[in-house]
């Protein structure tokens, strides 16, 4: 049995992506990284390698495993590079997942095949220019013209949306209004290039400089009717729900950067010299990096619980929130000590360390902040 009791096929998956992310992925990235370029040639092998498909079923072209496998393949991904890793995560997690979830069979038949191969990427569009964390507060709007929803506002933030592969973007509208006077919030597909759609230049940003990232805009777009996703009025519940997996997704991510910065000054600390010896020799150097793995071991175990929850059929919003708010707490405090131990070398884009410092601050924000974590949990405690 494996370190944490895994299956023979879950370390088999393990041990793959791994290869794959060391000999494919990190002699490649750090070139892609500093000309902020997508990683296209990197995204098809993960989809020839079936990576994509790993959380669907062989009827859509998917392996038959588990979300947890998914999450498995993200964390590996994320000990290299967290640009290709959020990639796949968005790709599969936010763009195929809600289709899987809520979609009709037309709509599976449509657009899953091509996600699940990785040969086209699917986007998640809620987050607007004003309403973050509130997402409550959405003011794109959809209304019905005929057999047409006419779609008007914009989205921010929004990754695999501007790709030479991206299929579709599936947006949260306001579609009317509830008899309590409160929003009816509704998702609707949108085919990349609808006439209307427009992909504004991408974001210049601190991190995760390889994923595609755009704010959008939606002037009078008309799709059909049919691209209605789930039921009408329930897009903020569905999108509640593709969230809550999405956070367990992004502590695997968190934990493989974690993991990758113990990797890299492992690595440094045994290569350093300072005084005549290794400088992880050193009781500063060593004790530090022993807290670094302490800390990626305790934020593995909460993503862990959490995904064995979700596949049980169990509750696992609140471990959800745990996992998502530990691992990209200790990610940045394993990033910040990662440069330390490397000292001027790890503010040199050469480094990996330098990429993972960059990194590591957008999971203390993204798929919900640290501060919308706390609350989750407070809640489900009663308070």
């Amino acid at each position: 049995m494996s370190e944490y009791g895994l299956s023979d096929e879950h370390q088999a998956l393990v041990a793959a992506v791994r290869e794959f992310a060391t000999e494919v992925i990190a002699p490649r990235i750090g070139d892609l990284y500093v000309r902020e370029e997508f990683p296209y040639d990197i995204v098809r092998q993960l989809g020839e390698m079936g990576i994509f498909g790993l959380p669907f079923g062989e009827e859509w072209g998917g392996q038959g495993g588990d979300y947890f496998a998914f999450c498995l393949a993200i964390e590996e991904i994320a000990r290299v590079d967290s640009s290709v890793a959020a990639t796949l995560e968005a790709g599969v997690g936010l763009g195929a997942m809600p289709l899987l979830r809520h979609g009709t069979d037309a709509q599976k038949k449509q657009w899953l095949p091509d996600l699940v191969a990785g040969r086209k990427l699917g986007a998640f569009g809620l987050t607007e220019p004003d309403g973050g964390s509130d997402a409550g507060a959405t003011r794109t709007t959809a209304r019905l013209d005929g057999d047409e929803w006419v779609i008007n506002g914009s989205k921010a933030f929004i990754t695999n949306s501007g790709t030479d592969i991206t299929s579709l973007i599936t947006v949260t509208a306001v579609t009317g209004q509830k008899a309590n006077g409160g929003k009816e919030i509704s998702s609707i597909i949108v085919p990349a290039g609808t006439p209307g759609l427009t992909v504004a230049p991408h974001y210049s940003k601190v991190g995760w400089c390889c994923s595609d990232t755009h704010e959008l805009s939606f002037d009078d777009v008309r799709v059909p009717v049919d691209n209605l996703l789930g039921e009408r009025g329930r897009g903020y519940a569905q999108f509640l729900q593709t969230l809550d997996e999405g956070r367990v997704a992004i502590s695997a991510l968190a934990v493989g950067l974690a993991q990758g910065c113990v990797d890299e000054c492992v690595r440094y600390a045994k290569e350093r010299s300072a005084f005549g010896q290794p400088i992880g020799k050193y009781q500063s150097i060593a004790f530090k990096i022993a807290d670094m793995q302490t800390r990626a071991h305790v934020a593995r175990t909460t993503y862990y619980d959490a995904a064995r929850k979700l596949l049980a059929g169990q509750e696992f919003k609140r471990e959800a929130a745990i996992a998502k708010l530990y691992s990209s707490t200790i990610a940045v405090d394993n990033a910040r000590d990662a440069t330390q131990i490397h000292g001027g070398y790890g503010f040199m884009n050469e480094y990996p360390v330098s990429r993972m410092w960059r990194d590591s601050k957008i999971l203390e924000i993204g798929e919900g902040t640290s501060e919308v974590q706390r609350m989750l949990i407070a809640r489900s405690l009663g308070l």
